[in-house]
């Protein structure tokens, strides 16, 4: 292996754990987020808590796709890691329509910075 594969690697592999620990950190403030939320509360509130969950979940499995897989399978690390991006964005939307979920949108934000950083990588 030469130096530059050496460093591609590396790169690889940091931006593959950033991206995994920003969907852990976001799977926590999304599943605390839903675990405060009204079960009987308003609409808002129960969207608010069906996103988290949903959020939570898929940064998960991510985090489980980026742990288990290796290099040779892009194609599905891929579709995982755009699956989260996109997923955490539209959690952020929910986040920002309710008063005090200013972390959640923020962890949400990150863990999508983090995949299209990760995501540069497999193109």
């Amino acid at each position: 292996m030469s130096a530059t594969d050496q460093q591609e690697l590396v790169r690889f592999l940091e931006d593959r754990f950033a991206c995994a620990q920003a969907c852990t950190d976001c799977a926590r403030v999304c599943a605390l987020r839903a675990s405060l939320a009204d079960l009987d509360g308003p609409e808002d509130q129960q969207q608010l808590r069906r996103q988290s969950i949903v959020c939570a979940e898929v940064c998960d499995a991510t985090c489980r796709v980026l742990a288990e897989q290796t290099w040779q399978e892009e194609a599905g690390t891929r579709a995982q890691v755009e699956w989260c991006r996109a997923v955490c964005l539209e959690t952020a939307h929910v986040f920002d329509r309710n008063p005090d979920a200013e972390e959640g949108a923020l962890a949400c934000r990150d863990c999508a910075r983090a995949c299209t950083d990760f995501l540069a990588l497999l193109r």
